[in-house]
């Protein structure tokens, strides 16, 4: 299978291209780009640095990889991008690499899909399934799980976590964590309940929601402190795997704030 390169892309002798890539016109790929096989850069892309895409992934025009992370802390270190496979960037979507004062490796698993316009500042770590839509944008190392869906216009505090199948809603400026299966919109963004249409779409079972529904009344009720009902949540529920993964989500999260229900509901 060969590669075809349009006459007008410049393509650096030293990239290394798979077989069956696509590179269409005006592309311009630097000396130390990857590209897997049946890689396809539709036109007007430009790749650089250490970005590495895995195969069967889609590049649109005006797509930007690879160039320094703004972050005034990086002082010029090797760093770079990796990209699982099938992934789709449609239009002017942006991408940074990690930092050589933190995560030196930007990851984007595989089978994900940014919309026109969004962003991935340096450092972030996604998962697999993740839906970026139109115009978000996602600050420094950001974590986000498999099969989250971020809505159009959103905003990604930098460090923020945002667990898998969680769903942010358009327009939201998320400064908080977002537990996994959880649903937060607004600005500044709180917690609205559970994601149950994606988990419903992904084939999770009636009593799986269920149980998810009830972890949720008790970890955000009235009653108590917000240790003692994450506690009860964890041995009430300690067979069910899915509540463990909030559980242990809301444990892990250091110093960062969390995205709570607003008013308490």
């Amino acid at each position: 299978m060969s590669v075809t390169i349009h006459e007008t892309a410049l393509v650096d002798s030293k990239a290394q291209l798979g077989d069956g890539v696509t590179i269409g016109p005006y592309c311009v790929v630097g000396p130390d780009v990857v590209l897997g096989d049946r890689v396809n850069l539709v036109g007007q892309v430009n790749l650089t640095g250490n970005t590495k895409i895995a195969e069967d992934c889609i590049l649109y025009p005006f797509v930007s990889m690879g160039y320094p992370p703004q972050d005034l802390k990086h002082k010029g270190g090797p760093v770079g991008i990796e990209i699982g496979a099938r992934s789709i960037f449609r239009e002017n979507v942006n991408i940074h690499p990690g930092t050589d004062i933190g995560k030196p490796i930007t990851r984007i698993g595989h089978d994900c899909y940014f919309m026109v316009g969004t962003h991935l500042a340096h450092e972030g770590q996604m998962g697999n399934h993740v839906v970026v839509s139109n115009g978000a944008q996602i600050g420094g190392n950001v974590t986000i799980g498999d099969h989250a869906v971020l809505g159009g216009l959103c905003a990604i505090h930098q460090h923020t976590r945002i667990g898998a199948h969680a769903f942010v809603g358009g327009m939201a400026t998320v400064i908080g964590d977002v537990i996994p299966y959880g649903f937060v919109l607004g600005n500044a963004a709180h917690l609205a309940g559970l994601n149950v249409v994606g988990l419903k779409r992904r084939g999770f079972s009636r009593e799986s929601i269920r149980e998810l529904r009830a972890a949720y009344r008790l970890l955000f009720a009235q009653e108590g402190t917000f240790a003692e009902r994450l506690a009860d949540a964890a041995k009430l529920y300690a067979d069910h795997e899915l509540v463990n993964e909030i559980v242990e989500f809301i444990r892990e999260q250091g110093n960062r704030s969390l995205s709570m229900p607003q008013n308490g509901r």
